[in-house]
C-alpha cells in the first residue's frame, strides 16, 4: 500500500512515520502534489500553531491539494483542526473540509489546566475508523478543540464534551495522537488503512 504523509512545518511527523513502520508500512514523506494525489492513503499530522501552519500550506498551495484529495485522508491533532473552517488560534481561515470552528479551551475551575495533556477516554464512537474502540483511552495534547458537531465520530470530555474524532466523505481526523496511544491507537491506524476508498 502506498501511504503518504503531508510534509509541512509541523512537528510530530516522525512519530507517525515510526508508527506506520511498526505496521509494516514504509510511508512517503512529501509535499509534492502529484505524490499526494497518487497515494492510496494520506496522513496529515501536526503539532504547533494554526496560523503559521496555514501560511506554509497556502504558500505552497497544499491547502488546495489536500482539499481536492479523493482517497482516505487522516488528519491528526493540529491536522484535524486545520481541516476545519476556521481556528481561533491566530484567527485564521483553514482548509474547510469540516464546517466547524476550532475553539480555545476556557478553564471553568481552578483545577482545569490548559493545555489538555494526557490520556482520556473515547465515547459515542461511530464510523469504520472507530471500529472496536468504544471506551478506549488515547493520548491528547492540545489547547484548542472542535465542538461536537454533525461530523463528530468520537467524543472526549475535558472541561466540556468535544470532537475527539471526525469524519466527512473520505476525510477522517482525530484530535488525539494515535501514534502515541498504545494498542488503541494502533487499532485506529489499522482501521484507517483498511477503509475502502
Amino acid at each position: 500500500m502506498n501511504v503518504a504523509i503531508v510534509k509541512y512545518n509541523a512537528g510530530n511527523i516522525y512519530s507517525v512515520v515510526n508508527a506506520l513502520k511498526r505496521l509494516g508500512i514504509e510511508p512517503l514523506l512529501t509535499d509534492d502534489a502529484e505524490q499526494l494525489q497518487k497515494a492510496d492513503r494520506v496522513l496529515f499530522p501536526g503539532q504547533g500553531e494554526a496560523r503559521g501552519a496555514m501560511e506554509y500550506l497556502k504558500a505552497r498551495r497544499l491547502d488546495e491539494v489536500i482539499r481536492s484529495l479523493h482517497q482516505p485522508v487522516l488528519g491528526i491533532c493540529v491536522g484535524q483542526q486545520l481541516l476545519c473552517r476556521h481556528s481561533e488560534e491566530g484567527d485564521v481561515d483553514c482548509i474547510s473540509v469540516f464546517d466547524a470552528e476550532v475553539k480555545r479551551f476556557l478553564p471553568q475551575r481552578h483545577e482545569d489546566k490548559v493545555p489538555c495533556m494526557g490520556w482520556n477516554q473515547l465515547y459515542d464512537t461511530t464510523s469504520p475508523l472507530m471500529q472496536g474502540i468504544e471506551g478506549g483511552y488515547v493520548y491528547f495534547v492540545h489547547s484548542y478543540y472542535v465542538p461536537v458537531c454533525r461530523e463528530t465520530i468520537a467524543t472526549a470530555d475535558y472541561i466540556l464534551p468535544y470532537s475527539a474524532a471526525m469524519h466527512k466523505d473520505n476525510f477522517y481526523a482525530c484530535q488525539f495522537h494515535p501514534e502515541k496511544s498504545g494498542h488503541v491507537g494502533e487499532q485506529i491506524l489499522r482501521n484507517f488503512l483498511a477503509i475502502n476508498s
